[in-house]
């Protein structure tokens, strides 16, 4: 990010005030306002920037391998600008080791996954270190319930449960309909 003259001159009388503190004119308080809205343009802008720059390597690795030396100069200016490979990216740069520069590409990008994997873990483990611990608190039925007496309680009878009916009893077996009398016993006479 680079500054104007003028936001310099803003920026050092802003951080004067900040060490020394004083009481600012209404001209300076405007100033840092503006500036301060300057900043965050800039910053909405580099974020609309990488989203461009990251959508556009996702074309050219989608075109690969015949968008080689376009993709390989765009992964080059997203390494330089702080990205960090992702898996697609080092797939592609092993598919394509057998090119020169793809080769030495894919060399950093190890380097630097392997860099960020260890420290997200560093900051997973560091959180995890500097939680606090939950008091483990034990639970009724454990080891410990055993060796306590249980109080005595009188047993009072349990009522016989009626056993489960058997399908046979629950579904009646059907009966086959008796077939009509021949026709020769039909006759009334």
């Amino acid at each position: 990010m680079a500054f104007s003259a003028d936001e310099l001159r803003v920026l050092r009388r802003a951080l004067a005030t900040a060490l020394n503190p004083a009481p600012l004119q209404d001209e300076d308080v405007q100033d840092c306002l503006r500036l301060a809205e300057s900043v965050d343009d800039a910053v909405r802008e580099a974020g609309r920037l990488r989203a461009f720059l990251l959508a556009d390597l996702a074309r050219y690795r989608e075109a690969l391998p015949g968008s080689l030396s376009g993709y390989l100069e765009l992964l080059r200016d997203a390494l330089g600008a702080g990205y960090d490979p992702g898996a697609d990216d080092l797939a592609a740069l092993r598919a394509l080791r057998s090119h020169p520069r793809a080769a030495g590409l894919l060399e950093r990008c190890q380097v630097l996954a392997e860099r960020s994997v260890r420290a997200r873990l560093a900051r997973v483990s560091q959180a995890v270190a500097t939680a606090p611990r939950a008091r483990l608190l034990a639970l009724p039925g454990g080891r410990g319930a055993a060796d306590e007496p249980k109080p005595a309680t009188p047993k009072q009878p349990v009522p016989k449960k009626r056993p489960a009916p058997k399908p046979s009893e629950v579904f009646p077996p059907r009966r086959r309909p008796v077939p009509p009398p021949p026709p020769e016993e039909r006759a009334a006479g």
